[in-house]
């Protein structure tokens, strides 16, 4: 997740909001036709692609793989995307294919996979303004300079005085 300007702001989502906007993506989409597949941007839109297609009862689900290059002067800031790893099955130029991220950032991901996909349709629970251009349906809008943390981004913590978790053996975590 890069952003060309300093991050400010600092959104959480949990799994409970997670899964009611993957819901509320699907019913979006639901009547644009009948799909014939996902192709779930790795990482992270792996689980709201899972989500999506469990409410639409879609059965393929593709991945699309990224490699970007990060700037020495501002590591969180991705200066070059490319496909790292095409969507398998036969997906040709995306008709009646549902694109699935988590996140629409800057747009770059997306706009790179639209040249390889141009009939597909974009959907991300999450965009951000410089990114609305690449992105057909989303969710929910937030602010270019706000850094959202995911479920899968968040360490899980005990609650203080909680005894530490045992492993099935009864042997303490190392």
């Amino acid at each position: 997740m890069a952003t060309d300007q300093k991050t400010e702001k600092h959104f959480y989502v949990n799994w409970e909001e997670l899964h009611r906007n993957a819901k509320a993506l699907a019913w979006r989409v639901a009547d644009r036709g009948k799909w014939k597949g996902i192709v779930a941007v790795m990482r992270s839109g792996l689980v709201p692609a899972a989500l999506v297609a469990r409410e639409l009862e879609i059965f393929v689900i593709e991945t699309v793989g990224f490699s970007g290059h990060r700037r020495r002067e501002d590591p969180q800031r991705v200066s070059e995307v490319s496909i790292a790893k095409k969507p398998g099955g036969d997906v040709g130029d995306g008709a009646g294919w549902l694109v699935i991220d988590d996140l629409a950032d800057t747009g770059r991901t997306l706009e790179v996979l639209r040249k390889l996909m141009p009939k597909a349709h974009f959907a991300a629970l999450y965009a951000k303004p410089q990114a609305k251009p690449q992105v057909d349906t989303f969710i929910t809008e937030v602010s270019q300079d706000t850094w959202i943390y995911f479920p899968w981004d968040t360490e899980l913590q005990f609650m203080q005085g909680s005894p530490a978790p045992r492993r099935r053996n009864g042997d303490q975590p190392t």
